[in-house]
């Protein structure tokens, strides 16, 4: 596909790829925007055109962003989400005033559940403005990181150095490290014993060469959708879990956690946002809040000493 000789794309452009992206077609994205089809479909051609790639797939079904158009679209939020800050900075910045508007915020379940909810009320106390607006991304394949990868978050609450690259452009930044135990029925004489649950976003890169050494874990007998239901399992007397410390947090007092010793597994929950974003006032108010709370996150019994329970 030709190229024109303008290859700049208008905002009202960039609105029309993210709206027949998110809605799944032309017909869906005239009515959310308030166009008609001919419009939106006029608008898609001239960006193809400017680009010189094809967007999307069209089709009796809808139509689906091909690879350069899942790229466009995800440029495309992020220019459209910077204008949007560049009106509320401004617009502060003549007024003397905090922000307003909203937060967009991707994080995994526990963090989500544990972590946020301080660190947004001091973030609100300090921004009466802020609307914080959370999504819980599962934090499998490209996790809470490909939510701001793609437009779609401005900063992530993410685990960093997992077997998935960043992607390029973005810019991580670690928060804590983030301990392992063992988590099992409380008061069972020998937990190690015991089979275990686990779920699909448990052990990434960073533990899997602490789990090849322990010849005491078996393969996973049962597999949960998320923490949650580990923690139910195990305190019903179903099993063990090794967990990670914000999965820990809050565990009903039918769940013993047991230190893993000094050599124990961890994580490092750290955050991902863009360059553009990273400077934003909001952004820097929120990596403070996360800062001040990161240091005294912490589970009874994950201290890191001797392992209870640990065989001779």
């Amino acid at each position: 596909m030709t190229r024109t000789t303008d290859p700049d794309l208008a905002p009202r452009e960039l609105r029309v790829l993210v709206a027949v992206a998110d809605t799944g077609g032309f017909s869906a994205a005239a009515g959310a925007l308030g166009l008609t089809q001919s419009a939106v479909s006029h608008s898609v051609r001239g960006s193809e055109r400017k680009i010189g790639a094809v967007l999307f797939e069209r089709g009796r079904s809808g139509a689906r962003p091909t690879p350069a158009g899942e790229a466009a679209v995800a440029h495309a939020r992020r220019v459209l989400r910077l204008l949007d800050v560049l009106v509320v900075e401004a617009r502060g910045a003549s007024r003397s005033e905090g922000w307003e508007g909203p937060l967009r915020i991707a994080a995994f379940r526990s963090a989500a559940l544990h972590l946020l909810p301080p660190v947004l009320e001091r973030l609100r106390a300090r921004c009466p403005g802020v609307e914080p607006r959370v999504r819980i991304v599962r934090e499998v394949g490209r996790g809470t990181a490909g939510e701001v990868s793609d437009g779609r978050a401005d900063l992530a609450v993410a685990t960093l150095g997992g077997s998935v690259p960043l992607a390029p452009g973005l810019v991580a930044r670690g928060l804590f490290e983030e301990p392992y135990a063992l988590a099992h029925p409380v008061g069972h004489a020998s937990p190690r014993s015991l089979p275990l649950v686990d779920w699909a976003e448990n052990c990434g890169s960073y533990t899997r060469a602490w789990w090849a050494a322990q010849d005491w874990i078996p393969e996973a007998t049962v597999e949960a959708e998320d923490d949650g239901a580990v923690l139910s399992l195990v305190g019903a007397g179903h099993g063990m879990a090794i967990m990670p410390a914000l999965s820990l947090t809050g565990a009903p007092a039918s769940v013993g956690i047991t230190p893993l010793g000094p050599r124990r597994p961890t994580r490092q929950v750290g955050y991902v946002t863009t360059p553009e974003l990273a400077g934003s006032a909001v952004v820097r108010a929120l990596v403070r809040e996360l800062r001040a709370l990161g240091r005294v996150v912490d589970v009874p019994g994950a201290d890191g000493g001797a392992p209870a329970g640990d065989p001779q």
